[in-house]
């Protein structure tokens, strides 16, 4: 390493967030990176430590250890603290193609691994270090085109334009493949485009990427409902491998009395409401599902619940309540969680943060769940029926569950929002290819990637079930290699 003491003489020091009162008032970015000489001193504290688990990508009591595209995580650290950033670029880009997503959105698995972390608790600040060289390749404008050289005559058909159909399309046009992405939505993306708030990830940072896509060969076919309006048979006719990969959209229910209430909704869909009418039309068509003036009941503590929270904040909510089915994990690490395993301890995110600020609490409920939702006259939703919850050992599984323990109390809200998770993909498309469906009501695979129709394989959220951007793009670069393989015989993916 360039700097072997770097770690002990070094303290770990990240970008800053602009204040939460002031970022409520719009939509725009709010993490604010450090200067690059400061982000330099970062890339100094990487240990090169003997097992390098940052990059690991274990999976380690169920959950991924490290990074799960194996990124040259000790390599592009000490190329930053050198100020070698076009080669870092290089490093950095042989193993994740997006990095401009990941290093915004991803929850840092390597940092939770890394081994300066163990003790100490401050890891390398991988994430912003990987954001740095990446923003850096696009300013200095090493980040360009490069069409293949050579075209090897073979079609491929990607279902689906988010993070695993992005990955996978990319790799294999660079390949040589003739590569054409069909997606229902208006705006590539997937979940990066309206699955994830725009203060999250600034939409122009996935335009600048598709573009950057499309000058190097791979056409997008926008607004294509394969299964739907378009028919498997003419992609199918059309390509010499056709690649799944439309997420795990079909979300979960709350199957309760009162459901049928106006104003509730599903979060995957007030987010996508929002998100299309501010890129349309900064919010003047009016089409975004509004919180402003409301009362808001979040269902499901996750990230998703909590960009429902942040973004009914800055649409002028009254008031907003989160949800949490489970106990309020610890603040430390508990004995049986040791590193290099994600830590499982109480994270308040942004959105949590700015109810803080605004509101002067934390908008999470624990143990908690929804029993009944309420309604006026008109057959609006009025409040919901509130159960607290207990955590239990079931004597016929041995796992633990959360049950009822009787106490019940009310809400009053004008606009549920259930974030309650995904039970696999919408099945209509596995139905139009002929491909079957697990339990899980994912699409059944074989190895590598491989679905029951000859020629049509699957990857991401729609093979794999819900998770994480790193995971999808991880999928999509590996179903690429499996095609890629299919159709030449060998693969150098």
């Amino acid at each position: 390493m360039g700097k072997v003491t770097g770690f002990m003489e070094i303290a770990r020091q990240t970008g800053t967030q602009r204040p939460p009162e002031e970022r409520i008032r719009d939509f725009n970015e709010f993490h604010l990176p450090l200067p690059l000489e400061e982000q330099q001193a970062q890339g100094a504290r990487c240990m090169d430590c003997g097992v390098p688990f940052c990059q690991s990508g274990m999976m380690i009591g169920g959950m991924a250890s490290g990074c799960p595209l194996h990124n040259l995580i000790p390599e592009w650290n000490d190329l930053v603290y050198q100020r070698r950033w076009e080669l870092a670029l290089q490093r950095l880009m042989a193993t994740n193609r997006f990095p401009e997503f990941t290093s915004r959105v991803c929850p840092a698995l390597c940092e939770a691994a890394c081994t300066c972390g163990m003790a100490a608790g401050a890891p390398v600040s991988v994430r912003e270090n990987e954001h740095a060289i990446i923003e850096y390749g696009y300013a200095s404008g090493a980040m360009r085109p490069v069409p293949p050289p050579v075209r090897t005559g073979k079609k491929v058909a990607v279902v689906g334009a988010g993070p695993a159909g992005l990955a996978a399309a990319d790799l294999l046009n660079r390949r040589g493949h003739t590569v054409t992405v069909y997606d229902r939505e208006d705006r590539p993306g997937g979940l990066l485009m309206y699955g994830i708030p725009n203060m999250k990830l600034d939409k122009s940072v996935i335009e600048r990427r598709i573009a950057l896509m499309e000058a190097e060969g791979i056409r997008f076919v926008l607004g294509a409902d394969v299964g739907g309006s378009l028919p498997a048979r003419e992609v199918l006719e059309s390509a010499d491998a056709v690649v799944l990969c439309c997420g795990a959209k079909q979300p979960r229910d709350l199957p309760v009395p009162g459901r049928e209430a106006a104003g509730i909704h599903f979060a995957v869909d007030y987010l996508t409401s929002v998100t299309r009418s501010l890129l349309d039309s900064r919010f003047a068509d009016g089409r975004a599902i509004s919180a402003a003036g409301k009362q808001v009941l979040v269902v499901g503590g996750g990230d998703t619940g909590n960009d429902c929270v942040g973004t009914a904040i800055r649409q002028g909510c009254a008031g907003v309540v989160q949800l949490e089915m489970m106990p309020c994990p610890p603040q430390t690490r508990t004995a049986d969680n040791s590193w290099p395993e994600w830590p499982r301890v109480c994270k308040t995110d942004y959105g949590q943060q700015e109810a803080i600020a605004l509101f002067g609490q934390d908008p999470r409920l624990y143990q908690t769940t929804v029993k009944e939702f309420l309604c006026r006259e008109d057959g609006s939703v009025s409040g919901a029926v509130i159960a607290r919850l207990e955590s239990r050992v079931d004597e016929s599984t041995g796992r633990r569950v959360m049950v009822p323990t009787g106490e019940e109390f009310t809400l009053d809200c004008d606009l549920v929002l259930i974030a309650a998770g995904f039970t696999g993909c919408q099945p209509y498309v596995a139905d139009a290819f002929g491909v079957e469906l697990t339990g899980r009501g994912t699409v059944a695979t074989g190895a590598p990637y491989t679905t029951g129709v000859p020629s049509v394989f699957a990857c991401g959220d729609m093979r794999r079930g819900q998770s994480l951007v790193v995971w999808a793009l991880r999928e999509g670069q590996e179903a690429a290699a499996a095609v890629d393989r299919y159709l030449m015989g060998y693969t150098n993916l």
